[in-house]
């Protein structure tokens, strides 16, 4: 890993949720949870009463991601929604004894451990029925899929009409895009040449064109390298992400430019306390 990168501080994105779900997908759906380990239930917000009594024994059939969310779904139509925040992790394993941090623990048949390991307590857990959850207080208000069927030129246009802030800003807003974050936007604004310093008016038409197009294609490509591991993220199994070692601009400041030109050079600003990295010739 480059040095640059050492001690930035990344909140999983959505690569990284949609790789962790699928890890978790590949090896759990089907699989009944014969146990469930609360080991420290104050999480940014405390587990559901009951929630381990409520979850052992169920068959985990389907595992799926909104956003940033992991919905990890019952066969008695309850939903476990998992949010990793700033250093969770979801890891798989053997069923050894627990490590530090890891606050809760789901055994599954076939000797395979589930462990929510999280430093800081800022990821949640919650437990509702499944035919809540487009309406889970969560969930309720985020923007379309990026990687939907439905997302487009045509609907970001729509959703950036007379917004007079940055479309940068707006990128991380997850009431405009669902699950993206400060690393793809910084990408996929580079990808699609437009300046992070526009408004979101501006980006209409052909320039919101090519921005959701280049959204969808830095997210495909994030997902395929396995997320982005700067600091705390890793897989299911415990891999790192590789997709850092991809960026264009992402904590590249004061680097040539992917572009080749000699006078092209990654340039870093502050926007909403966010740092992003762009290139002043490339993004208009």
């Amino acid at each position: 890993m480059s040095a640059r990168f050492l001690g930035v501080l990344n909140v999983p994105e959505l690569p990284e949720v949609e790789t962790i779900r699928n890890g978790l997908a590949k090896v759990l759906e089907g699989r009944r949870c014969k146990e469930v380990l609360v080991r420290r239930g104050d999480l940014r917000r405390p587990l559901p009463n009951k929630f381990a009594e409520k979850v052992k024994g169920r068959v985990f059939t389907r595992f799926c991601r909104r956003a940033k969310y992991l919905l990890l779904h019952l066969e008695d139509n309850k939903v476990v929604l998992v949010h990793l925040g700033m250093s969770g992790r979801m890891t798989l394993g053997g069923q050894s004894n627990p490590i530090q941090h890891d606050h809760v623990v789901f055994d599954f048949e076939g000797g395979v451990r589930l462990s929510f390991n999280d430093p800081r307590r800022f990821g949640l857990i919650d437990l509702f029925e499944a035919n809540q959850v487009s309406r889970h207080p969560l969930i309720e208000a985020l923007g379309p899929e990026p990687l939907g069927p439905n997302f487009d030129g045509r609907i970001l246009t729509s959703i950036l009409s007379g917004r007079r802030a940055s479309i940068k800003a707006l990128l991380l807003d997850q009431k405009v895009v669902a699950g993206l974050g400060n690393i793809y936007a910084c990408e996929s604004l580079f990808l699609a040449r437009v300046s992070p310093r526009r408004s979101g008016a501006s980006v209409a038409g052909v320039r919101a064109e090519r921005l959701a197009l280049a959204i969808r294609e830095v997210l495909r490509a994030a997902i395929a390298a396995g997320g982005s591991s700067l600091r705390d993220y890793v897989q299911a199994h415990g891999e790192l992400g590789y997709f850092q070692h991809k960026f264009k601009v992402y904590g590249r400041n004061g680097d040539a430019c992917a572009s080749g030109a000699s006078d092209h050079v990654i340039r870093r600003l502050v926007q909403s306390s966010r740092s992003t990295f762009y290139c002043p010739r490339c993004q208009r």
